[in-house]
């Protein structure tokens, strides 16, 4: 009866999902205080109180309109408007309300420039370890992903094995600053080198290749490390934009695409993603959600209750004799695993109630993901049961 696309999807469900199912099994058993789930990418930073404040304003405020009503499938004109003034203020950029298109989230965005770019048969490019769903997105416009493998000494990309598998259905390639899983923030001198590579390459195939910067972390970067706007160094850029994790709204499902006036034929792709946003089912961003970001383009989430996470889980782990780099944004921190085969090392983590994500689920084996964006108490809970794993392992 399903699909054949749909059967590996049903066979292969994601791990993230799998742990956190996991998860609630466990403390259903043990009790929820008693069970570390790191598994799942789930602020539980509160959003601003800004946030709560700005719908109950709208709903009040706005009482004699339909708050709730469609609008252009852009998105609300007011809204776009400032968003681009925001962006111009923060980064020296030029854009205006034509260049934004408010989306369901960042998936939806990536999936509407995935829709408007692809042909049967065109290759995206994205830089292992990435968000897992990438190839699905890709696969649903019938495209292929290709990935290059993990620099695993700085998680940059590797930009050698980039060039040489560009090739003439290279058609996009998806970046993802700060990334999940790693927390690493790409360069400035790293964007420099993929802007050259993908300007080269573009003229040598004789197609631009369109570079799709994911950016649902941006806004969580430690130590004041510099993040790079993407479309600064690169005119063939979209950017896909989340406010999930800026202000703790993943359920919401509300950011946009950012298409800069110097990308190639921008506004036949703008039309096109328009278009692309109704007729992939979204129709438009949710009303009421765009109204809010326009009252709090200003808010941020309290970033310093993930930096006080991070801290923490980071040196208890490398204490216990783990080995890791620290994470420079997002809230995830990606462990070596003590074990060759990373799997077995969730399983040894199982048994102490602790929950973390295989890195082969980012096409990075020997890893796993460990998700800091819990409470403060959990990971004081969780440390004596990784300093156990740790004893198991022969770390410590």
């Amino acid at each position: 009866m399903i699909s054949e696309k749909m059967k590996p999807l049903v066979q292969n469900n994601s791990a993230i999902r799998i742990m956190f199912e996991e998860g609630k099994r466990l403390a259903s058993i043990y009790g929820a205080e008693n069970v570390y789930d790191f598994s799942l990418g789930n602020p539980n930073v509160p959003a601003p109180e800004a946030v709560n404040q700005a719908i109950i304003d709208i709903l009040n405020e706005e009482a004699s309109t339909f708050v709730h009503g469609y609008m252009s499938n852009a998105g609300y004109e007011d809204v776009r408007e400032t968003i681009a003034a925001s962006l111009n203020e923060r980064f020296g950029t030029s854009f205006h309300m034509e260049n934004i298109i408010m989306t369901v989230g960042a998936a939806s965005g990536l999936n509407i420039i995935l829709k408007t770019l692809l042909d049967p048969g065109d290759q995206v490019m994205t830089f292992a370890p990435y968000f897992l769903e990438y190839g699905n997105y890709v696969r649903n416009y019938d495209g292929e992903l290709v990935v290059v493998s993990p620099n695993r000494e700085t998680f940059q990309p590797n930009l050698k094995e980039f060039e040489e598998k560009i090739g003439p259905k290279t058609k996009a390639v998806i970046i993802n600053s700060p990334n999940n899983p790693t927390g690493v923030v790409y360069s400035e001198e790293t964007l420099v080198q993929i802007s050259r590579i993908l300007t080269a390459k573009s003229e040598e195939i004789g197609h631009p290749i369109v570079l799709l910067s994911d950016e649902p972390y941006r806004e969580l970067a430690y130590d004041g490390v510099f993040v790079p706007y993407v479309t600064k160094y690169y005119k063939n850029t979209v950017i896909c934009y989340s406010y999930s994790k800026s202000l703790s709204l993943p359920g919401e499902r509300i950011g946009y695409l950012v298409i800069p006036d110097e990308l190639e034929d921008a506004k036949a792709v703008t039309a096109a993603a328009v278009i692309a946003n109704r007729v992939i089912g979204c129709v438009n961003a949710p009303s009421l959600m765009q109204r809010v970001i326009k009252r709090c383009i200003h808010e941020k989430v309290n970033l310093d209750a993930y930096d006080r996470n991070r801290n923490l889980l980071y040196h208890s782990l490398r204490e216990y004799g783990f080995s890791c780099i620290k994470p420079e944004g997002a809230f995830y921190l990606f462990l070596k695993s003590p074990q060759e085969d990373e799997k077995e090392f969730c399983e040894i983590c199982k048994k102490h109630n602790v929950l973390v994500v295989p890195g082969s689920s980012f096409a990075c084996s020997g890893y796993v993901r460990i998700s800091y964006c819990v409470s403060y108490e959990q990971i004081q809970r969780s440390l004596p049961a990784f300093k156990k794993i740790a004893e198991e392992c022969g770390l410590i």
